[in-house]
């Protein structure tokens, strides 16, 4: 590594101009880690914050609340499980109007009064007092406050807000709470006949869920799921995580052929330094282990300073509308993730290191 170290001091300006092209391929990298986890959030917060552990849905629903239809039928079964606590959960999209004549998205959450998915003593009492609706902060921002009326368009039902609560969103739509009595009746008027769109289920010892679920499941025609796996239930999630994993893995392809082009270009240049190393007698490993580390450094270097540079941008990213959370494990597995890939590059050329023949130092330059 000696020759390579004076390398890197004396040619620092190609060097920096390599590692720029790594630093901002480490930036884009982390930056799309953080965008795809704030699509992610955006998407799913919501169910992500409710304090359950599965769901039940009806067969065939695939994991997606508008699909599924159960009774309390479906529940009865569930209630009589030792150590398992089950919830009727109904959710669904709807329009509200403003006093203002503005509308808005809702994803509605309908919870009955009781139940273990509202836990704190106030939004117990909303549930269980005069219909109404309890808002996600997001909506404060949009200008709504406590005791405004929201009409749900359709129906034309006006419901008062009760509450802001820390709710999230669902299928990229801020979540509003009810309860489920209110649910079914904007959603299924008097027909409603204790329809609901899934079962919610928490138990401390995850396998108490699992005995019963083949069970139940076969006898009920329904299917029970944990609740990171109903995640792909939600609206454009698959899609979206697809698609964001298709880019950050073609960025790393892209990476690897960038690396290896300049290992492979920084070897040719290094042809008759190589040759001499080689004639004064230094083994294949030791060449092949200083052209590497060589590049390693400025791959880890480069990668670190795009890093942090990520986070500086990803500070500024955050406080405006676009879905963006930066995440210290992701970005590191990302990050660690774009040098391995680069190192796999390089190796690519490592032939080249090792076929120059020692006799091309004796050889004049001209």
């Amino acid at each position: 590594m000696f020759v390579a170290l004076r390398e890197l001091r004396s040619a620092r300006g190609r060097f920096l101009l390599v590692g720029a092209v790594i630093a901002l391929i480490a930036l884009l990298t982390t930056l799309l880690s953080g965008l795809a986890n704030g699509l992610v959030d955006d998407g799913i917060s919501g169910l992500r914050r409710l304090p359950m552990t599965h769901l039940a849905f009806q067969r065939g629903a695939d994991e997606t609340f508008s699909r599924s239809t159960l009774t309390a039928s479906d529940l009865a079964p569930w209630t009589e499980v030792d150590g398992v606590q089950a919830s009727p959960l109904g959710v669904s999209f709807v329009n509200a109007r403003t006093s203002s004549g503005r509308t808005v998205d809702v994803a509605l959450v309908g919870v009955p009064a009781g139940s273990f998915l509202a836990p704190r003593r106030d939004a117990e009492a909303a549930l269980a007092g005069r219909p109404g609706l309890v808002l996600s902060h997001e909506f404060e921002a949009q200008g709504i406050s406590v005791g405004d009326e929201l009409t749900i368009v359709g129906v034309d039902e006006r419901l008062p807000v009760l509450g802001f609560t820390y709710a999230g969103s669902y299928g990229h739509v801020d979540i509003a709470f009810t309860s489920l009595e209110t649910w079914q009746r904007l959603l299924y008027g008097t027909g409603a006949e204790g329809r609901f769109s899934a079962i919610a289920l928490r138990a401390d010892d995850p396998g108490a869920i699992a005995g019963a679920a083949d069970r139940i499941d076969r006898v009920r025609g329904t299917q029970t799921v944990t609740k990171e796996a109903a995640y792909a239930g939600s609206p454009g999630y698959s899609g979206e995580t697809q698609t964001m994993s298709m880019i950050r893995w073609f960025l790393l392809v892209i990476s690897a052929l960038i690396v290896g082009a300049f290992f492979i270009v920084w070897t040719m240049q290094r042809s008759r330094q190589i040759a001499l190393l080689r004639a004064l007698g230094a083994s294949r490993a030791y060449v092949v282990r200083d052209a590497v580390g060589q590049l390693v450094i400025v791959l880890v270097l480069a990668t670190l300073v795009g890093g942090l540079a990520a986070f500086g941008v990803g500070s500024l990213v955050g406080s405006t509308a676009v879905p963006f959370r930066l995440a210290v494990g992701p970005a590191v597995s990302a990050l660690t993730l774009l040098v391995v890939v680069g190192v796999l590059g390089c190796l690519a050329g490592v032939r080249r290191v090792t076929s120059v023949d020692p006799t091309l130092a004796l050889r004049s330059a001209d």
